[in-house]
């Protein structure tokens, strides 16, 4: 299985870099995860998206569609692209430690 490392830390990714072990994730996990997702400095907007997207993935077991993250984070879509370069599914889901979403964040 492929590793993702950085300042000695190792975690367990997929081929696409997402973590393998969504219960090993906390802040440092995503402050450790955001350059590779062209995320220089984590602002008080990714943590709203970060959290609410982990709460939702923990409460449901998925990620939430884009649709209601925008509802429910009060972001435009050009915003949460503003936050994180490659989107949703990949770049902020990948701070939220989730595994890569199958369908339509």
């Amino acid at each position: 299985m492929p590793t993702f490392a950085v300042e000695g830390r190792t975690y367990e990714v997929d081929e696409d870099g997402f973590l393998q072990e969504p219960e090993r994730w906390n802040e440092e996990v995503a402050k450790d995860f955001a350059d590779s997702e062209a995320v220089t400095e984590l602002t008080d907007g990714h943590w709203k998206v970060i959290h609410y997207i982990r709460t939702y993935y923990l409460q449901f077991g998925i990620a939430p569609m884009i649709r209601k993250l925008c509802k429910e984070t009060g972001y435009k879509l050009s915003e949460i692209y503003q936050l994180f370069p490659s989107g949703p599914a990949k770049g902020a889901c990948k701070l939220a430690g989730l595994p890569k979403p199958t369908g339509c964040v």
